[in-house]
């Protein structure tokens, strides 16, 4: 008796010239897709156009598997690691930057309303200046 299981024997049937074109392309990337549509928009404009709403259609323009498992690797840091030391470190470490990012937008907040009050008041200035010289001229006359 062998604990191996038999793999079951699977047959290829032979493919048309579509399924194996678009099994080419996927397997160059998404840039090949893009070079594809490009020339084909480029030789024959119809081709291109074709290609574009098959690539919308099929969703190849969306998020690959590579970059699917690196946006739930970014959400597992938030996750206890098992190791209270790490665990107390990790969280003061985002709550010193927490706060840092906090005082930061408190300056730049202070900066633009500094920015904001200094542009007001030489507005203001320039507004006065045309009104002080009248007044002057009057006081001459």
């Amino acid at each position: 008796m062998t604990t191996l299981a038999q793999a079951p024997a699977y047959t290829t049937a032979p493919q048309s010239w579509f399924a194996r074109a678009e099994a080419w392309l996927d397997a160059k990337g998404k840039g090949a897709w893009i070079a594809a549509m490009v020339l084909g928009f480029i030789f024959i404009w119809p081709v291109g156009l074709a290609l574009l709403f098959y690539m919308i259609w099929s969703n190849k323009f969306s998020r690959t598997c590579r970059s699917r498992t690196s946006m739930t690797q970014g959400f597992s840091a938030m996750r206890p690691s098992g190791n209270s030391a790490f665990d107390a470190y990790k969280e003061d470490t985002l709550r010193r930057l927490e706060d840092e990012q906090g005082r930061f937008e408190e300056f730049l907040q202070r900066l633009r309303d500094a920015k904001d009050k200094a542009e007001f008041d030489e507005f203001m200035d320039e507004r006065a200046k045309p009104a002080a010289r009248a007044k002057d001229e009057t006081e001459d006359a």
